[in-house]
Formats: C-alpha cells, sequence, structure tokens
C-alpha cells in the first residue's frame, strides 16, 4: 500500500517500506512484482512498462474486449463535447479514472463494475478543464485519490468517494495557494493542474496549468502537504531578487512575468529524494519584448529536492522561447550503460522532436550537444537570444527541424495540394531553426509537436518508444496597435488583446485546434458565449478576471450586435491599450495564414505526419521508425502509409509489446518492440486519445485505455475499454 510510498501486498501481507525499495528502484522500473498501475506513468520514474507477460507476441492475435465502462457525461444543448485524456491508476483490483466532465470513479478492475462516483461540481467554482491522470496515496486506512478539478485540487476519500475533510479546506485545495501576482488579484486568474504531481514521504508536489496571456499566474512549483494540504514550500520559476537565475530576466520581471510552469507531469527518484520536470515557455508566447535575456527557468529541464523545494541542476533546453517550444511531456527516469558505464538517466523529450538524455546527478548531456549561433533579426522590441541547443544524438524524432520545399506535398501524388502549399511557403521566410517570429512568417514544427503529454515508454534495456507529429505551423504576427486603429469597438479591442493569440484577428481561427468564431451566435447563445468566457470550454482557458461589462462588449462583437454597453467601472480602454502596448504583436490565424497548415484537409508536407519510434539510449541509435496511424481514403489510393497527427502515449510490456492508441484512424494497436511491426489492432467507438495501462487481477492480464473522441473533430466517445486474453 501507499505509506510515504507505494508498497504492494503480497498474499495479503503488507510489505515494509525498507523491503520495497529494492523493487521501487526508479531506473529501468517495473510496477510490477505487484501487478497494479498505482501511478500515472505506471511507476513515479514515469516509465509506462509493466513487466507482465501473460499477453505476449504469441498470443497478441487473440486479445478481445473483457468489458467496457460508459464514462460519458450529458452534453446540454449548446455545449461542446469534451474529451477523456486520462491514464487512470489501478491498486489492489480498483480502477480509478475521470469523466469527460472530471466526474471521478472507481469500478471493480476485473469487471468494470461501477462502486462509486464523486461529481466535483458540487464543490467547485472551477472551470473547464482536463485530467490527464491522478495520484493514489495510502496509509494504513487512510486511502485517497488527488486530482485537479478546475480550481482545486480534490482529496477524495478512495473507500467512499467522499471528499476527505481534513485536507485543506473540506477536502478542497485552492490551487491559487503559494502563488502571487503583482498586477492582479490572483484569485480572478486561471490556474489548474492538466496533469497530476507525485508524492514522496507525505510531500505532494504540484505543477499547474496557467493561462498563455499577458495575465498569466506564474508557474511556480510548489509542495504541500499530503495529509493536511498545508503549504510547504514554493520555487520560483522566474526567480526573485538574491535567487539563482534573476539576472537572466529584465529587473523586477517576477512582478509581471507568468508561465513558465511544470504542466506536463513530471517523475521522481525515491532514492534520491528528487523531483525532475520540464517547464514551459513564458507568457505570452511568440513575442518577448518584454523579457530580454535566457529568461531561466523558462523552458528548463529542472532537478528539485521533493523535501525542500531546492534546486539541484537546471538545464535550459531554449533560451528566450519565441516559438512556444515548452517541454510539453514529462520525463522518464531510467539507467543505460554508455561507454561501459552504468549511468542513471532523466530523458526528456522536446515539442520539435529532440530527446535529451541527462545525467540524472550533474545535469550533463550523455550525447554532444553544439551551442550555435542563430538568427537575431526579430519583431520591433524584441531580443531573440543569439544561441541555442543543437543535440548531435539521438537524431532528432521530427526529421525535419527545418521545413523547406522539398517537403511541401508531392506535386504527382497530391497535385492541388502542392501548388497551394507552395504559393503559401514561398511567401514566408524560412531556411533555418529557431528564426524569430516576424510579420512575413515562417513555417516550423513545435506547437502541436514533435512529442506531446501522452509522455514516452522505457523497457529495463534502455529502448525508448515515442509517438511523435510532424505537423507544420506557420507563425505569422500581426500588429496590434494596427488592428485597434481599425475599430471604434470595444469588444473588438478586447477581443483582439485577450482572445486573438488564439483565433486570430478576425475570429476565423486555424480550423483545427483553434476553431472559428465567425456566426457563433448561431450556435451559442450569449449566456453560453458569457459562461464559456468566465469557465473555459474544452482547451480553451477561463478568463474569470473579464468583468461583466467586458465579456458583454466580446460577446456583442462576436455576434455582430451593435448595442450600448452597460456602464462598468471595471471596464478601462486604458487598459486594453496598456495591454497592445506590453503585447504589442500577436499571431495571425485568418485570411488562410498562420497557424496549423492544412491543405485539402491534410498536413501541407510530405508524408509521414505521424510516427511510433524505438531508440537505443544506450547508444543514441534508432531501433526502428514505422508510421503511426493512417488515412484509410489515401490508402485505398495505393498511396503508402501515411500516418496522422496523433494524441496519447505508448505503453511498453514484457510480453514484447507497444500498445497505443493516439491516432486520427480511431484504432487501437500493439507494436513488436523489436521490429515496429504491428502485430494486433482494434477498431474503437471513439478515438482513444490518452495513454493506456496495464495491469494484473487474479492472474489476469488487462489492457485498458480511454476512448473518448472529440480531438481532431472526431466524433465524442466516453468509454474505458478493456482487453484481456479470452479464458481458457
Amino acid at each position: 500500500m501507499f505509506k510515504k510510498q507505494y508498497v504492494p501486498r503480497f498474499l495479503g501481507i503488507l510489505v515494509p517500506a525498507t523491503l520495497f525499495s529494492i523493487f521501487s528502484c526508479t531506473d529501468s522500473v517495473t510496477n510490477a512484482e505487484s501487478d497494479n498501475w498505482p501511478t500515472y506513468g505506471g511507476n513515479y520514474a514515469g516509465n509506462r512498462y509493466s513487466s507482465l507477460s501473460n499477453i505476449n507476441l504469441d498470443n497478441v492475435s487473440g486479445l478481445e474486449v473483457a468489458w467496457e465502462y460508459n464514462a460519458a457525461d450529458p452534453i446540454e444543448e449548446g455545449e461542446w463535447p469534451r474529451q477523456i485524456q486520462c491514464q487512470p491508476v489501478m491498486v489492489d483490483g480498483i480502477l480509478y479514472g475521470t469523466t469527460p466532465k472530471l466526474k471521478l470513479f472507481a469500478l471493480d478492475a476485473a469487471t468494470g463494475e461501477e462502486l462509486w462516483k464523486f461529481d466535483p461540481q458540487a464543490v467547485t467554482h472551477g472551470y473547464n478543464s482536463s485530467s490527464r491522470g491522478i495520484m493514489y496515496w495510502e496509509d494504513g486506512e487512510d486511502r485517497r485519490v488527488l486530482y485537479a478539478a478546475g480550481t482545486y485540487l480534490m482529496a477524495v476519500d478512495a473507500n467512499t468517494g467522499k471528499l476527505v475533510e481534513s485536507f485543506a479546506d473540506a477536502g478542497r485545495l485552492d490551487l491559487h495557494t503559494g502563488l502571487e501576482n503583482d498586477r492582479y488579484d490572483i484569485n480572478d486568474l486561471v490556474v489548474t493542474a492538466t496533469s497530476p504531481g507525485v508524492i514522496h514521504d507525505d510531500v505532494l508536489v504540484m505543477g499547474s496549468t496557467v493561462s498563455e496571456s499577458g495575465d498569466a499566474l506564474p508557474g511556480d512549483i510548489r509542495g504541500f502537504d499530503v495529509r493536511t494540504g498545508k503549504l510547504l514550500w514554493v520555487f520560483h520559476t522566474v526567480p526573485r531578487p538574491g535567487e539563482f537565475g534573476y539576472d537572466t530576466w529584465p529587473k523586477d520581471a517576477y512582478k509581471k512575468i507568468g508561465g513558465v510552469n511544470n504542466w506536463a507531469g513530471m517523475s521522481l527518484d525515491e532514492e534520491r529524494g528528487v523531483v525532475y520536470l520540464g517547464t514551459g515557455s513564458p507568457s505570452v508566447d511568440f513575442y518577448g519584448g518584454d523579457r530580454e535575456g535566457a529568461n531561466l527557468y523558462a523552458n528548463c529541464i529542472l532537478a528539485i529536492e521533493a523535501k525542500t523545494g531546492k534546486l539541484k541542476w537546471y538545464y535550459q533546453v531554449v533560451h528566450h522561447d519565441l516559438w512556444d517550444l515548452d517541454l510539453a511531456s514529462p520525463p522518464n527516469l531510467t539507467t543505460i550503460e554508455h561507454e561501459g558505464k552504468q549511468i542513471d538517466v532523466v530523458v526528456q523529450v522536446s515539442k520539435d522532436g529532440v530527446v535529451y538524455v541527462l545525467d540524472r546527478d550533474t545535469g550533463e548531456s550523455i550525447f554532444p550537444v553544439e551551442e550555435r549561433e542563430v538568427r537575431t533579426d526579430g519583431l520591433p522590441g524584441e531580443h531573440p537570444y543569439p544561441t541555442q541547443k543543437f543535440p548531435l544524438k539521438p537524431d532528432p524524432l521530427v526529421t525535419r527541424q527545418v521545413i523547406t520545399e522539398a517537403d511541401l506535398p508531392d506535386s504527382i501524388l497530391f497535385p492541388e495540394a502542392h501548388v497551394k502549399a507552395k504559393e503559401r511557403f514561398l511567401s514566408t521566410r524560412g531556411g533555418e531553426k529557431y528564426l524569430p517570429p516576424s510579420i512575413k512568417g515562417s513555417w516550423y514544427i513545435g506547437v502541436s509537436g514533435g512529442a506531446e503529454w501522452g509522455g514516452s515508454a522505457v523497457n529495463p534495456e534502455g529502448i525508448f518508444f515515442q509517438n511523435v507529429n510532424e505537423m507544420p505551423w506557420e507563425i505569422k504576427m500581426v500588429n496590434v496597435a494596427e488592428q485597434l486603429k481599425e475599430t471604434t469597438s470595444l469588444g473588438n479591442r478586447l477581443f483582439v488583446t485577450n482572445c486573438a493569440l488564439c483565433h486570430g484577428v478576425d475570429r476565423k481561427g486555424d480550423g483545427a485546434d483553434f476553431p472559428s468564431l465567425v456566426n457563433i451566435g448561431e450556435r451559442l447563445t450569449k449566456q453560453e458565449l458569457a459562461n464559456t468566457i468566465q469557465n473555459g470550454r474544452g482547451r480553451m482557458p477561463a478568463y474569470p478576471n473579464l468583468s461583466y461589462g467586458e465579456r458583454n462588449a466580446i460577446i456583442s462583437y462576436l455576434t455582430n450586435v451593435e448595442e450600448a454597453q452597460p456602464k462598468d467601472e471595471h471596464t478601462d480602454e486604458g487598459d486594453v491599450s496598456k495591454k497592445s502596448k506590453d503585447f504589442p504583436y500577436v499571431p495571425e490565424y485568418n485570411r488562410g495564414r498562420g497557424g496549423k497548415v492544412n491543405i485539402d484537409g491534410y498536413p501541407g508536407i510530405k508524408p509521414p505526419w505521424g510516427t511510433l519510434n524505438a531508440i537505443d539510449l544506450n547508444t543514441g541509435e534508432y531501433v526502428w521508425r514505422v508510421p503511426l496511424g493512417e488515412h484509410p481514403e489515401l490508402t485505398e489510393k495505393g498511396i503508402p502509409i501515411t500516418g496522422t497527427e496523433n494524441t496519447g502515449g505508448p505503453l511498453a510490456t514484457a510480453g514484447g509489446l507497444v500498445f497505443i492508441g493516439a491516432t486520427q484512424d480511431e484504432r487501437f494497436r500493439a507494436f513488436d518492440t523489436k521490429t515496429g511491426k504491428i502485430v494486433w489492432e482494434y477498431q474503437l467507438p471513439a478515438g482513444a486519445f490518452a495513454t493506456p495501462i496495464t495491469y494484473s487481477v487474479n492472474g489476469k492480464q488487462y489492457v485498458v485505455v480511454a476512448a473518448g473522441g472529440v480531438r481532431f473533430g472526431k466524433k465524442p466517445g466516453g468509454s474505458y475499454i478493456a482487453f484481456a486474453l479470452p479464458n481458457e
């Protein structure tokens, strides 16, 4: 059981934590002598690996559905469906997971029978968010499930499904706790946690998800008492005076710069007592005129003492990020043999598909990394950093680190797309990596992968499995002040300064991740729009900091209604103008320009568009790379398998298998770990855009994945599906 750490039961006997430490080494760890999946990632090393081998290469073809749990929530009129991104946990025969609307449930892991369900909506004013995983902790009969719903971290009794009254405020910990912002009332600003933290010796270490706009809260890492919810320590990701790294920002940057948060999850070395995590970019994305310098600890791999919050070391992968290159997946901890030595390492993958393999004690790279000069011709007021890192090994998972004309769609297979892509591409500037964003625009791969939050898998031999996207994006900036000159509408001005970062200045979005808001009034009522702005919806964060008058002005603009705005003392056009001075440029996602480059329904470059990869971390060499997913209509035309954009991570097992959903074709697949060959696949009722788990109950192995759908414009689902071999 969990008593400060996970301790399994063998034959009903509680094994002492000291004895369990023999089995819990976080290096190539299995979760495993126990048959459970007790933490996010399977173990605190985050390896998404199981030593179970009942399901293996010899019998996987016989895999079938063992049970299916309907986790779907009702979709109200005018409401957009929501995804399931949750990787559940399973402890002692009970599986815990979340629904699209973040209801927490407990199931009999062998049958899928519901044991209880907890609805957070009754106890949170929380806006919409996603849950990619949950935490389990126990000490004796005190068994808890902890997860974020809206602005609160909930502590739920694992036995009853009721809040743990002794934790924080009657079972709810406000995630604003420990954060500071000198410009705004922090309680009006967005904070949640889409990924779980880790627990070490009763210390719960948490990251957070905050806004990417100019009013973002700081992304400080915090430690809490898992029993009481008391704040124990805070690590400032934008350093304060006297803290190391303060001089890599302008003076007093911490008073106005937000972001620099760990939203993708973290890993824990229990023996060392060290948490390893990656951070994101500062807010706002794509323009950093107000934050000259390298900007520590943004875009860093960090090693932090779990009990104290003290920094052990840092490794910055991008200086002064202008490309939204967050470290978007949790790191892995493993042990490799390199040049005749056994080395404990932390492995981190980036949005541009670069793999960093660092010594776990020092933060030094195992493989060569060059610091090269890059272009610095940025926007007016910008301060691009003069050098960036280029790892030499392993080769990047994303093969096209720089998109060229040769990468455009094939002129024979996709003649019309080739012409459209060429015209669009040649109107931008390119030629090298780390081009600063510009009015003219440039193409690159990064915003939606490379590697994303689904994570990586590593087996005990040091073979690393990772799915990635090769999806081109065009970032073309627009001058906010020029846009504001074109209108006297307060609603339009507010939209440009608050919403155009995602939806574009003319509301057309990118046609994929950021939907068009043109004619939104025909799809949603004013009240529904108001609720969406205040509470968030899907990927969109909440904007509770906007006053009633400001929300109403934006709604009137979106619905093309000219009406007098009610006087509101909090609505100040001077504030709008100030925002445009602080953040004078935003991406343009309009007139067919900017955002994700989709042409005639497919990515605007040659396949592959999504791949699954295996790398030998001992040598840095690839074992195999294969397309992941297909577009059946293209396959029917004789076009080789292209791969698809994908979200959700892999699961590796001792049975020689890698399981993964993630793809647009809504299939669940098993691959041979040695060859990358598909050895089994199943057509799901909806896309599985979450990471699977595996466990054993009464000697029978199960593989479970959430099939929630919705992403990539796919139909909604809402089920957890368990696969197993038929009974003999």
